[in-house]
């Protein structure tokens, strides 16, 4: 069997995540979670060290693959142009895959015969969200929602998970649905996808491909 390997980049949330895949099984994986963002510090030493784990060079990748968005504009915007430099460089194909749906791959190993609910702080109340059903099949588009009590009733019960999880838990208190806060963002999670696409030939455009934003930047005001 010819060998492919996909280097996976996972830098939508606090999370700065690196792993290395053989033929859709995990070969290496580096990450960290700071409460700063520190993918500008550290992506780069990660993919250096999951190379070397996996005892390979950089022109021994068949693809890259990187989480396309929602989440942190800053954090999607460093792994984009590292992603991008690498396809250029070694000419080799990009393939995306939303932050969403990689963190609902994670939890469908740790949970079964539930919907899901994923989702990624957007601050204050409001967060970025995917529901699926029990076959990961999405029930409705990914959003960016203020929350309430009352929010998602329809999908109930669900398991909710990512790191927006954590403040959902006091206001969703009597709501029929499970939280799981160790399920984080990982490139782990998008293993499985990422070879899925590479065997169909799933890419993006290397040129123009953007991340999936979902809300415009607005800058912090200085103090």
């Amino acid at each position: 069997m010819e060998k492919k390997y996909i280097l996976h980049l996972e830098t939508a949330t606090k999370v700065c995540s690196v792993a290395l895949s053989l033929n859709g099984e995990l070969v290496a994986i580096k990450e960290t979670q700071e409460d700063g963002y520190s993918h500008g510090e550290n992506l780069n030493l990660f993919i250096q060290d999951v190379c070397q784990q996996g005892k390979i060079t950089l022109k021994d990748l068949s693809a890259v693959s990187l989480a396309s968005g929602p989440g942190s504009y800053t954090g999607l915007r460093i792994g984009a142009a590292t992603a991008k430099s690498l396809c250029y460089a070694l000419d080799i194909p990009l393939i995306a895959i939303d932050a969403l749906t990689s963190l609902t791959e994670l939890a469908s190993e740790k949970h079964s015969g539930i919907n899901y609910c994923a989702v990624i702080d957007a601050r204050r109340m409001e967060v970025y969200n995917l529901f699926s059903n029990e076959n990961k099949e999405a029930l409705k588009s990914i959003s960016a929602d203020i929350i309430d009590a009352d929010s998602y009733a329809e999908f109930t019960p669900f398991v909710c998970f990512g790191d927006g999880a954590e403040k959902l838990k006091t206001i969703w208190k009597e709501k029929e649905c499970t939280f799981d806060t160790t399920i984080k963002s990982s490139a782990l999670g998008q293993v499985k996808l990422a070879h899925e696409k590479l065997a169909k030939k799933e890419f993006e455009n290397v040129a123009y491909w953007e991340p999936f934003y979902l809300k415009d930047f607005i800058a912090g005001k200085k103090k």
